[in-house]
C-alpha cells in the first residue's frame, strides 16, 4: 500500500549509540538502539507499522475499518498515529495508572482512549474489554500485541538485522543483548535474529525488580518502569529460548535514565535506563570487555509528569551511581565503512 510505503521512511534504520562509561573506574562500552528516534519517540512504530502492513496484504484490516488494542501506552500512541495516516479510527484500551502524556498524546492523535482500572482488570481487563468491543463492532482490527507472532517477527526482520548490520560494518561481533519484556517482542525477534548470525549469543529478558513477574510467573508487587512487566508473561515470549532474567530496581532506572539525559543529552525513558543497568549488570558477570548491546526502546517527553522528572532517593545496591559516563558515538544505519565515528566528550 503506497501509504504505508511512505511512512516507513519515518520508522526504523535508527542509529546505534557506543555509549563510553566509567564503572568502578574501568572503561567500558555498550551499544544501545536509539529506537526513541522513531515515527513517534518509540520501538512500537515498527512492530505497528509491520502488524498493520501484514493485516492489509492478508485482508484482515480493510480501508476504514477501526483498530483496537489494549495497551500500556507506547503502542497505543504508533497504532494512533500510523492509523491516522491511514485513514482509520483508533480505539486503545489502558490502565489508567499510566502517565498523563501518554494518554493526551493518543488523544491528540485523534483516537479514543477508554481506561481501565485496577477493580476493571488491569492489563488483563484491557485486553478483553478491546476483544468485547471488537466483537460488538464487527469491522473492526485486533492488533493483539501480546499474543501476535508478527510482533516477534518485525524484530527479527528489521531491528536485529539493523544491528547486526550496523556492528558488522565496524567488524564487531555481538556477545550478548538484554531487553525488558513488555509484550516480548523485542528480545525474542532480536534476540532470535542475532543468535542465527552470531552462534553463542546470550539473550537476557529484564524485568523490574520490584515487580518480578518473569521470574514469578505471576503479577507480584509494583513498579514504575512503565512499558515493561504488564502483570502477565504475554503468550509470544517463551522463556526456555532465553537466557537467565536480570532484574533492576525502578529507582536505579530512573536515576540512570536522568543521568542519560543531564550528562549526553540523550532524552530517554526509564526503560532505557533500566536496559542500560541490564547491560552494565551482564559485563560485571560476562566481563568488562563483552560486546553488550541493548535498546533505549522510548523518549523521555511521555514521563514528564511521573518521577522521572524527580529526585530519586539513592537505595544501598544501586548501580547508577557508580556509573560515569564520558561519551558516547553513533554509528548510522546509512553509514559506510570509513565514516566519521569519532567521540563526543560531554565535558565532564
Amino acid at each position: 500500500m503506497q501509504r504505508i510505503d511512505a511512512i516507513k521512511s519515518l520508522v526504523g534504520n535508527t542509529p546505534l549509540l557506543v555509549i563510553e562509561y566509567e564503572y568502578k573506574s574501568k572503561k567500558r562500552l555498550i551499544y544501545a538502539k536509539a529506537e526513541h528516534l522513531n515515527m513517534t519517540g518509540s520501538i512500537k512504530d515498527r512492530m505497528a507499522l509491520h502488524i498493520m502492513g501484514k493485516a492489509y496484504a492478508s485482508g484482515a484490516l480493510r480501508p476504514g475499518a477501526k483498530i483496537i488494542e489494549a495497551t500500556s501506552g507506547n503502542t497505543g500512541i504508533s497504532f494512533s498515529a500510523i492509523g491516522a495516516a491511514l485513514g482509520h479510527p483508533v480505539t486503545i484500551f489502558m490502565p489508567d495508572w499510566m502517565s498523563e502524556e501518554r494518554k493526551n498524546l493518543i488523544r491528540a492523535l485523534g483516537a479514543s482512549v477508554e481506561l481501565v482500572s485496577k477493580d476493571q482488570g488491569g492489563f488483563v481487563g484491557s485486553i478483553q474489554l478491546a476483544e468485547d468491543l471488537a466483537t460488538s463492532e464487527g469491522n473492526a482490527f485486533l492488533p493483539r500485541q501480546f499474543s501476535n507472532d508478527a510482533n516477534v517477527e518485525a524484530h527479527f526482520q528489521t531491528t536485529g538485522p539493523e544491528i547486526f548490520w550496523q556492528l558488522s560494518r565496524h567488524f564487531i561481533t555481538p556477545q550478548a543483548f538484554v531487553a525488558g519484556v513488555g509484550t516480548g517482542g523485542t528480545v525474542m525477534g532480536v534476540g532470535a535474529f542475532l543468535k542465527q548470525v552470531c552462534p553463542g549469543l546470550k539473550v537476557h529478558p529484564l524485568e523490574p525488580a520490584n515487580s518480578p513477574t518473569l521470574t514469578t510467573g505471576h503479577k507480584v508487587g509494583k513498579h514504575r518502569i512503565q512499558g515493561i512487566s504488564d502483570e502477565f508473561i504475554p503468550p509470544i515470549v517463551v522463556l526456555s529460548e532465553l537466557d537467565h532474567v536480570v532484574s533492576v530496581d525502578d529507582g536505579d532506572a530512573i536515576i540512570m535514565a536522568q543521568k542519560l539525559a543531564q550528562r549526553l543529552g540523550l532524552g530517554v525513558g526509564i526503560s532505557s535506563g533500566a536496559n542500560f543497568l541490564g547491560a552494565v549488570q551482564l559485563q560485571n558477570e560476562l566481563g568488562d570487555d563483552t560486546v553488550l548491546v541493548t535498546i533505549f526502546p522510548d523518549d523521555n517527553k511521555k514521563y514528564l509528569s511521573t518521577d522521572l522528572i524527580r529526585q530519586e532517593t539513592v537505595q544501598n545496591g544501586f548501580l547508577s551511581t557508580e556509573v560515569k559516563l564520558t561519551g558516547f558515538k553513533a554509528i548510522s544505519r546509512v553509514c559506510n565503512t570509513g565514516c566519521d565515528l569519532g567521540l563526543r566528550n560531554d565535558g565532564r
